[in-house]
């Protein structure tokens, strides 16, 4: 079974998640921790956890959700998994950070490209892969069959959607994606997304503004 813990970081507000189980094997998708207090925060939970880190996994690379990939690399040993689409947005990264502020060292070691159609084992959990662009162009989510969850990174929100104002970004794309993939999982599915409160596919079938179904 896999237990889903939820850390908000950065200045930008994103959640970062950290997948584990009870043979304390864990997988970090989108460490956002950039100040120090953040960086201690997450590796004090994973230590006091006996957890061992096994795979670094981005859903997309826009700043705020590629802050602690440095970090995770230097302290873990883990390489990084992204869609071969997210290589330019990871290395812009720093120039945005730049751009807003935020200056920080980006994740610069061997890249492992995934997309839809490869699965994240950790023991005997699944993690499919979709393929749901439109806030970046390589964006990915992660879907739990098993325990019907999926961390759907800046796809859909509680109530809302991802940018699309963003460079390479593609409204149409985005509800393709959202009408295709998510809206394609169990109502009860649970969304663990890259900003605010989790939801579920039921309630934004019926409540979201932007993308309802019937």
């Amino acid at each position: 079974m896999m237990n889903v813990k939820v850390f908000t970081f950065n200045p930008i507000q994103e959640n970062t998640y950290l997948l584990f189980n009870e043979k304390r094997n864990a997988i970090i998708i989108d460490p956002g921790c950039f100040f120090e207090e953040e960086k201690n925060v997450l590796k004090k939970f994973i230590d006091e956890n006996n957890l061992k880190p096994v795979q670094l996994l981005n859903t997309h690379c826009h700043l705020d959700h590629v802050f602690g990939n440095k970090f995770i690399h230097d302290t873990y040993g883990l390489e990084l998994y992204i869609h071969p689409k997210e290589k330019m947005m990871l290395e812009y990264a720093p120039i945005s950070g730049e751009q807003y502020g935020l200056a920080f060292e980006n994740y610069t070691g061997n890249l492992h490209f995934i997309q839809e159609g490869d699965s994240i084992i950790l023991d005997e959990e699944v993690l499919e892969i979709f393929n749901t662009p439109g806030h970046s162009p390589g964006h990915l989510s992660f879907y739990n069959r098993n325990q019907n969850f999926a961390v759907v990174g800046d796809v859909l929100f509680y109530e809302s959607i991802g940018r699309t104002d963003l460079p390479l970004g593609n409204y149409d794309t985005l509800i393709s994606s959202i009408e295709q993939k998510l809206y394609t999982l169990p109502n009860d599915t649970i969304i663990y997304n890259g900003h605010g409160q989790s939801t579920t596919i039921a309630h934004e079938k019926k409540h979201n503004p932007f993308i309802q179904m019937a």
